[in-house]
């Protein structure tokens, strides 16, 4: 896969935008490993290898056993190796990512306002979003992920 664009290069300010979006998401108050277990399900939906790469060796980092990082698309059946929290934000971050065929429905919001509080609901939405964004400037100027270099 040849790289279309170096984005970072020809639009910096929106580059290091999104990055101060990025800086917020991080210091929340949402755990990291949670947030860079979302941002791994959000690009598999996706289908951004530069992220799932990325995510994928951010989790390995971060302590997370192999066991369980290959079992991320199939989280729902993992039994109790996923916790409360991290399925509930990988339901939301399934849900919002999708919202062309889900359109969000109330059970999904209700679900996770269960165990989100509005402020952390709400962070986890914009990181997210945030997630979509940078999967798809990604795949639309197809960079590669690491393990292709």
């Amino acid at each position: 896969m040849t790289q279309r664009m170096d984005y970072h290069a020809v639009a910096p300010a929106g580059v290091k935008s999104l990055g101060g979006v990025y800086g917020y998401v991080m210091q929340s108050g949402l755990p990291k490993q949670m947030l860079t277990l979302v941002f791994l399900r959000v690009s598999q939906i996706n289908g951004c290898a530069y992220c799932i790469d990325l995510h994928s060796r951010d989790l390995l980092k971060e302590g997370m056993a192999t066991e369980k990082l290959v079992l991320v698309p199939s989280w729902r059946e993992s039994g109790a190796l996923f916790d409360r929290t991290e399925r509930a934000a990988l339901a939301w971050a399934e849900t919002v990512t999708c919202v062309a065929e889900t359109h969000v429905p109330d059970a999904d919001y209700e679900a996770a306002a269960a165990v989100f509080d509005q402020k952390q609901l709400a962070d986890l939405t914009i990181a997210i979003g945030l997630m979509n964004v940078y999967n798809r400037l990604a795949i639309s100027f197809r960079v590669p992920p690491a393990a292709a270099k």
